[in-house]
């Protein structure tokens, strides 16, 4: 049963030959647009001009307004005091009392704050920009990866709809030569040895090409899924026998423009200048600062008391110069700088790894594409000698030199043989749009150059 559905799935697969391939283009469009990558690149390209508002924010005027209201209670004593007043003359060592008991009291409060001179405003500002350039890095970084995973799943889904094929092809000639080895035991021509190794090879098929069908749902849901393409069908252009792509510049040019042009260590240097920068922040925090001041008040109490009705009213307004000098927080400012400088320490260690990375990285890369023609043109030629390998076999077979085993090999040989030519040829596109990467040139343009190497009107 379930090797009559594959069958009928091979069927459904032959019938859309006729269709239109999709091609590398049409899904990264789509998954540029749908997949979850792309919103979070977007998000974190996003935060980049918040930040540097905020950069901008910390050297603009503050104002804040407060104010309260309730009960209150309140009284005041002043004794030794001079008085004076039209018609009562001059005193002195006069007392003066006030009281309210459970009156009401209001306060509001407005006041502006220009900073002028602050070391740690200066360093935070200078953090948060260099937090705005990493946000930019980082979505970046983030779409050149979705760049690169679409193109592995879309090769993923060629690959694998190219394993399933060969595989039903190659079943359904192990399936007539074990027809024709059963007939030809039944006259004599053959020993039952043939039938056997037949059906062992046919089982064993039938079970690759259930796993190989697995794998190809696999990767087209996977696919679908990523590029928001539901109805996206067999077949995908696979890639073409055009020439390999070559690097771009020899070995350490290559290596030296990817240490400077990455975008993943551009990201880690920009972190390792908000750390130097947060330590620069705690630090400047001992400093003195220097502020221009506004502020206009008022309070006010009424009620009633030991002399009976009274109210209170005070106004204050004041403009000028505030100095602050911190003194002690505690120990806290002390432990905070010295996690901040194991903070810079790490982020150091973590942007000379990379750097390391990517050196080794940028070289494989380049060696791979280096000698991709040579790879491509063993690996043709392989091919070519397993088909020619495979049709003297039959014709051996048909005269009775060669056996239904060697049969069975020659055409297992010349299908590995086409798999393996496919899958390196896949391999050369992707590490072509990695070399890309590694040097921070990854675009929608290095996808369409690989996107015209593929066949748009592939022979599955």
């Amino acid at each position: 049963m379930r090797v009559a559905k594959t069958l009928l799935a091979a069927a459904a697969l032959l019938a859309s030959l006729s269709a239109p391939a999709a091609d590398l283009m049409e899904v990264w469009r789509a998954a540029g647009q749908n997949d979850p990558e792309a919103t979070r690149a977007q998000a974190q390209a996003g935060q980049a001009a918040p930040r540097r508002e905020q950069a901008r924010a910390l050297w603009r005027p503050g104002v804040e307004v407060t104010g309260s209201a309730g009960l209150t209670t309140a009284s005041s004593s002043m004794t030794g005091a001079g008085f004076s007043a039209p018609g009562f003359g001059q005193s002195t060592g006069v007392w003066f009392g006030t009281s309210i008991d459970s009156g009401r009291a209001s306060q509001w409060t407005l006041g502006l704050r220009q900073p002028l001179i602050n070391g740690e405003r200066r360093a935070r500002s200078a953090q948060l920009e260099q937090a705005a350039e990493a946000a930019e890095l980082e979505a970046r970084l983030t779409r050149q990866n979705l760049m690169l995973h679409t193109s592995q799943r879309y090769f993923a889904a060629v690959l694998a709809a190219r394993r399933l094929s060969l595989l039903q092809s190659q079943s359904r000639a192990v399936q007539r030569m074990l027809v024709e080895a059963r007939d030809r035991f039944r006259v004599g021509d053959a020993p039952v040895t043939d039938i056997h190794e037949a059906e062992a090879r046919a089982q064993a098929l039938q079970a690759q090409v259930l796993e190989a069908d697995n794998a190809l749902q696999l990767a087209l849901t996977t696919l679908r899924e990523s590029s928001g393409l539901p109805g996206l069908q067999l077949p995908l252009a696979p890639p073409s026998a055009a020439d390999a792509p070559l690097p771009p510049a020899p070995l350490e040019q290559v290596r030296e423009q990817a240490l400077a042009d990455h975008p993943g260590l551009a990201l880690l240097q920009a972190r390792v200048a908000v750390a130097e920068a947060e330590v620069r922040s705690l630090g400047a925090a001992a400093s003195a600062s220097l502020d221009l001041v506004a502020q206009a008040s008022r309070q006010h109490l009424t009620g009633s008391g030991d002399y009976g009705q009274a109210s209170n009213d005070a106004r204050q307004q004041m403009i000028g110069l505030q100095w602050r000098l911190p003194l002690y927080t505690g120990g806290w400012r002390d432990a905070r700088q010295q996690e901040a400088v194991q903070a810079v320490e790490q982020a150091r260690a973590e942007l000379d790894q990379a750097r390391l990375q990517i050196s080794q990285q940028s070289r494989s890369a380049w060696l791979s594409l280096n000698t991709a023609p040579a790879r491509l043109a063993a690996l043709q030629a392989g091919l070519q000698a397993a088909r020619a390998r495979l049709a003297a076999t039959r014709l051996g077979r048909s005269v009775g030199d060669r056996t239904t085993l060697d049969l069975l090999n020659a055409e297992n040989d010349s299908t590995a043989a086409e798999l393996a030519l496919m899958q390196g040829r896949i391999e050369v596109l992707q590490q072509s749009l990695g070399l890309e990467a590694l040097l921070g040139r990854l675009d929608e343009s290095s996808l369409a150059r690989v996107n015209a190497r593929l066949a748009l009107n592939p022979d599955l």
